[in-house]
């Protein structure tokens, strides 16, 4: 294989540039970082426990939403999706794509989502902390040992439980996925 042909990927397309990814990845993490961190400060000035709980919890969903589809698009098998596609059934080409691309899209779902939901949760925790200490007036150290603990179980409670539906159920959860890119006209 001479050195030209090497810079072809398997299905004759071109391949990525490993740096060019990683830069792109880096990008993506710093913009999406600067944005949730935004949603999460404005979110959580001035409030109280229960909207600090609320976006809490939604990071902690996020999060764990993403690594389920990091997961199955990993798990999935692309058969399927080429017989719905042939069907022409709404999705299916973006089923397909994301398969084509499960490295990255794994990559984005599991590394750059989930780990900034996780950076952006602990921060929320900092801030339910130091508001907790405050209403009690206190320093105690376990209430930031028990809302650390707390929200460490959800995570990662809540990602082993959806990982086993992601790769049981994994075709079903891309095609849940490619429905919506679909209906946002997302990635076509």
């Amino acid at each position: 294989m001479s050195e030209r042909d090497s810079s072809k990927d398997k299905n004759g397309g071109k391949k990525k540039s490993g740096r060019g990814w990683a830069l792109q990845v880096f990008l993506l993490a710093v913009v999406l970082s600067a944005l949730l961190s935004f949603f999460s400060s404005t979110a959580l000035e001035g409030t109280g426990y229960i909207v600090a709980a609320l976006v809490l919890a939604v990071f902690i969903g996020l999060g764990i939403v993403f690594d389920m589809i990091g997961v199955a698009v990993t798990a999935a098998d692309p058969k399927p999706f080429h017989s719905m596609a042939a069907h022409k059934e709404k999705g299916a080409r973006e089923a397909i794509r994301l398969l084509q691309n499960a490295n990255q899209v794994s990559s984005v779902c599991n590394d750059v989502v989930g780990d900034i939901c996780g950076i952006v949760s602990g921060s929320t925790a900092a801030v339910i902390v130091t508001a907790l200490q405050r209403d009690f007036n206190t320093t105690n150290v376990m209430i930031s040992i028990g809302v650390t603990a707390l929200i460490s179980g959800l995570t990662i409670g809540g990602k082993a439980l959806f990982k086993k539906v992601a790769i049981n159920e994994c075709t079903a959860v891309v095609y849940r996925v490619a429905r919506i890119m679909h209906a946002l006209h997302l990635y076509r």
